[in-house]
Protein backbone atom coordinates (compact mmCIF):
# COMPACT_ATOMS: atom_id res chain seq x y z
CA UNK A 1 0.00 0.00 0.00
CA UNK A 2 1.09 3.46 -1.08
CA UNK A 3 1.96 6.30 1.75
CA UNK A 4 1.31 10.06 0.32
CA UNK A 5 2.47 12.87 2.24
CA UNK A 6 1.13 16.65 1.58
CA UNK A 7 3.30 19.35 2.92
CA UNK A 8 1.77 22.85 2.78
CA UNK A 9 4.43 25.44 3.37
CA UNK A 10 7.52 23.96 1.76
CA UNK A 11 9.55 26.85 0.87
CA UNK A 12 9.74 27.99 4.74
CA UNK A 13 12.48 27.14 7.14
CA UNK A 14 10.69 24.04 8.46
CA UNK A 15 8.78 23.34 5.72
CA UNK A 16 12.20 23.57 3.52
CA UNK A 17 13.92 20.80 5.76
CA UNK A 18 10.60 18.75 6.23
CA UNK A 19 10.15 18.18 2.19
CA UNK A 20 13.90 17.05 2.03
CA UNK A 21 13.16 14.44 4.85
CA UNK A 22 10.59 13.34 3.35
CA UNK A 23 11.84 13.29 -0.34
CA UNK A 24 14.82 11.07 0.81
CA UNK A 25 13.41 8.80 3.61
CA UNK A 26 11.46 5.46 2.22
CA UNK A 27 8.53 6.16 4.27
CA UNK A 28 6.06 7.93 1.95
CA UNK A 29 6.18 6.75 -1.78
CA UNK A 30 4.60 10.32 -3.20
CA UNK A 31 4.86 13.65 -1.15
CA UNK A 32 2.10 16.66 -2.81
CA UNK A 33 3.51 20.24 -2.35
CA UNK A 34 0.85 22.50 -2.19
CA UNK A 35 1.83 26.50 -3.08
CA UNK A 36 1.49 29.63 -4.63
CA UNK A 37 4.06 28.72 -6.71
CA UNK A 38 5.77 25.39 -8.76
CA UNK A 39 9.20 24.93 -7.76
CA UNK A 40 12.31 23.70 -9.67
CA UNK A 41 12.71 20.55 -7.38
CA UNK A 42 12.46 17.44 -9.85
CA UNK A 43 12.93 14.33 -6.82
CA UNK A 44 10.42 11.60 -8.96
CA UNK A 45 8.50 11.51 -5.54
CA UNK A 46 7.40 14.79 -5.70
CA UNK A 47 4.10 15.79 -7.15
CA UNK A 48 3.00 19.58 -7.03
CA UNK A 49 -0.18 21.75 -6.85
CA UNK A 50 -0.01 25.10 -7.44
CA UNK A 51 -3.41 27.20 -6.19
CA UNK A 52 -4.73 29.95 -5.24
CA UNK A 53 -4.96 29.72 -1.31
CA UNK A 54 -8.13 31.77 -1.07
CA UNK A 55 -10.09 29.16 -3.63
CA UNK A 56 -9.13 26.03 -1.64
CA UNK A 57 -12.58 24.56 -2.24
CA UNK A 58 -11.52 24.66 -5.42
CA UNK A 59 -8.50 22.56 -5.24
CA UNK A 60 -9.94 20.11 -2.24
CA UNK A 61 -10.24 17.31 -4.73
CA UNK A 62 -6.56 16.83 -5.34
CA UNK A 63 -5.52 17.40 -1.85
CA UNK A 64 -5.65 13.63 -0.97
CA UNK A 65 -3.31 11.24 0.78
CA UNK A 66 -2.53 10.04 4.64
CA UNK A 67 -0.54 13.19 6.31
CA UNK A 68 -0.96 16.77 6.02
CA UNK A 69 1.83 19.00 7.21
CA UNK A 70 0.68 22.63 7.58
CA UNK A 71 3.85 24.82 7.53
CA UNK A 72 2.40 27.90 6.62
CA UNK A 73 3.61 31.00 8.71
CA UNK A 74 4.29 34.74 7.70
CA UNK A 75 5.61 37.62 8.81
CA UNK A 76 4.80 41.09 9.64
CA UNK A 77 7.59 42.17 7.36
CA UNK A 78 6.38 40.13 4.83
CA UNK A 79 2.83 40.66 5.38
CA UNK A 80 2.00 44.00 6.82
CA UNK A 81 -2.04 44.02 6.51
CA UNK A 82 -3.40 41.99 9.14
CA UNK A 83 -6.13 41.06 7.81
CA UNK A 84 -4.06 38.91 5.17
CA UNK A 85 -2.15 37.85 7.84
CA UNK A 86 -4.38 36.49 10.15
CA UNK A 87 -5.68 34.64 6.36
CA UNK A 88 -1.84 32.82 6.53
CA UNK A 89 -1.87 32.05 9.75
CA UNK A 90 -5.39 31.18 10.86
CA UNK A 91 -7.63 31.08 7.84
CA UNK A 92 -5.57 28.92 5.31
CA UNK A 93 -4.63 26.38 7.94
CA UNK A 94 -8.26 25.55 9.47
CA UNK A 95 -9.42 25.17 5.78
CA UNK A 96 -7.00 22.81 5.09
CA UNK A 97 -7.74 20.48 8.17
CA UNK A 98 -11.47 20.73 7.08
CA UNK A 99 -10.59 19.61 3.89
CA UNK A 100 -8.46 16.81 5.34
CA UNK A 101 -11.28 15.67 7.75
CA UNK A 102 -13.65 15.88 4.20
CA UNK A 103 -11.21 13.63 2.57
CA UNK A 104 -9.72 11.04 5.39
CA UNK A 105 -6.75 12.42 5.67
CA UNK A 106 -5.78 10.71 9.21
CA UNK A 107 -3.38 13.20 10.36
CA UNK A 108 -2.58 16.74 10.40
CA UNK A 109 0.68 18.34 11.42
CA UNK A 110 0.34 22.23 12.59
CA UNK A 111 3.51 24.17 13.15
CA UNK A 112 2.63 27.16 16.03
CA UNK A 113 4.11 28.98 17.98
CA UNK A 114 5.55 29.23 21.89
CA UNK A 115 3.14 30.59 23.63
CA UNK A 116 -0.19 30.50 21.63
CA UNK A 117 -2.93 31.68 23.08
CA UNK A 118 -6.37 33.05 21.81
CA UNK A 119 -6.38 35.33 24.62
CA UNK A 120 -3.47 36.99 24.52
CA UNK A 121 -2.78 40.44 23.75
CA UNK A 122 0.11 39.67 21.47
CA UNK A 123 -1.03 39.63 17.89
CA UNK A 124 1.07 36.65 16.82
CA UNK A 125 0.26 34.30 20.08
CA UNK A 126 -3.39 35.36 19.50
CA UNK A 127 -3.60 34.57 16.09
CA UNK A 128 -1.77 31.18 16.74
CA UNK A 129 -4.13 30.28 19.90
CA UNK A 130 -7.15 31.40 17.15
CA UNK A 131 -5.65 28.73 15.46
CA UNK A 132 -4.90 25.69 17.78
CA UNK A 133 -8.75 26.52 19.49
CA UNK A 134 -9.93 26.75 15.36
CA UNK A 135 -8.29 23.26 14.06
CA UNK A 136 -9.51 21.26 17.86
CA UNK A 137 -12.69 21.79 16.60
CA UNK A 138 -12.84 20.23 13.36
CA UNK A 139 -12.91 16.80 14.38
CA UNK A 140 -9.54 15.31 12.93
CA UNK A 141 -8.72 11.75 13.97
CA UNK A 142 -4.61 13.12 14.36
CA UNK A 143 -4.09 16.22 15.14
CA UNK A 144 -0.33 16.86 16.27
CA UNK A 145 0.70 20.92 17.15
CA UNK A 146 4.37 22.00 17.09
CA UNK A 147 5.03 24.95 19.69
CA UNK A 148 8.92 25.78 18.69
CA UNK A 149 10.20 28.72 20.52
CA UNK A 150 12.50 30.49 18.30
CA UNK A 151 13.95 28.65 15.46
CA UNK A 152 17.41 28.82 14.59
CA UNK A 153 18.61 27.24 10.90
CA UNK A 154 19.89 29.31 7.20
CA UNK A 155 16.57 31.43 6.08
CA UNK A 156 16.60 32.41 2.55
CA UNK A 157 15.88 35.90 3.66
CA UNK A 158 18.24 36.95 6.66
CA UNK A 159 16.31 38.60 9.18
CA UNK A 160 19.08 40.59 11.63
CA UNK A 161 17.02 40.69 14.71
CA UNK A 162 16.50 36.95 14.69
CA UNK A 163 20.25 36.59 13.80
CA UNK A 164 20.78 38.14 16.67
CA UNK A 165 18.82 36.29 19.02
CA UNK A 166 19.99 32.75 17.84
CA UNK A 167 23.97 33.79 18.78
CA UNK A 168 22.22 34.65 22.45
CA UNK A 169 19.83 32.04 22.74
CA UNK A 170 22.69 29.80 22.20
CA UNK A 171 24.32 31.16 25.09
CA UNK A 172 21.02 31.31 27.30
CA UNK A 173 20.08 27.40 26.40
CA UNK A 174 21.83 25.91 28.95
CA UNK A 175 20.66 28.08 31.71
CA UNK A 176 16.85 27.51 30.76
CA UNK A 177 16.00 24.56 33.34
CA UNK A 178 12.75 22.92 33.87
CA UNK A 179 9.89 24.16 32.92
CA UNK A 180 11.97 27.06 31.02
CA UNK A 181 13.14 24.46 28.49
CA UNK A 182 9.97 24.84 26.61
CA UNK A 183 11.68 28.17 25.65
CA UNK A 184 15.11 27.29 24.41
CA UNK A 185 15.73 28.11 20.70
CA UNK A 186 15.68 24.81 18.34
CA UNK A 187 17.16 24.30 15.26
CA UNK A 188 14.45 23.93 12.41
CA UNK A 189 16.04 20.65 11.14
CA UNK A 190 14.93 18.99 14.98
CA UNK A 191 11.43 20.12 14.14
CA UNK A 192 10.90 19.00 11.20
CA UNK A 193 12.56 15.30 12.17
CA UNK A 194 9.95 15.47 14.94
CA UNK A 195 6.96 16.11 12.66
CA UNK A 196 8.52 13.13 10.18
CA UNK A 197 8.89 10.56 13.21
CA UNK A 198 5.58 11.29 14.78
CA UNK A 199 4.05 11.01 11.70
CA UNK A 200 4.99 7.54 11.45
CA UNK A 201 3.50 6.63 14.93
CA UNK A 202 -0.11 6.29 13.78
CA UNK A 203 -1.40 8.78 17.30
CA UNK A 204 -4.91 9.42 17.54
CA UNK A 205 -6.25 12.51 19.37
CA UNK A 206 -4.86 15.41 19.71
CA UNK A 207 -0.95 15.98 20.90
CA UNK A 208 0.78 19.22 21.70
CA UNK A 209 4.86 19.39 21.82
CA UNK A 210 6.31 22.25 23.16
CA UNK A 211 10.18 22.81 22.46
CA UNK A 212 11.89 20.59 24.88
CA UNK A 213 8.53 17.81 23.89
CA UNK A 214 9.85 18.57 20.15
CA UNK A 215 13.52 18.25 20.64
CA UNK A 216 13.05 15.05 22.63
CA UNK A 217 11.37 13.24 19.06
CA UNK A 218 13.31 14.41 17.01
Amino acid sequence: MTKKAIIVGASGLIGSNLLDILLTQTDYDEVLVIARKKSKNKNIKLSQLVIDFDKLDDFKDQITGNVLFCCLGTTRKATPDLADYRKIDHDYPVKLAEIALENGISQFHYVSAIGANSRSSNFYTKIKGDAEDDLKQVGLKSLQIYEPSLLIGNRKKRRMIESIASILMTIINPLLLGGLRKYRAIKAINVAKAMFKQSLKNKVGIQIYTTDQIQKRA
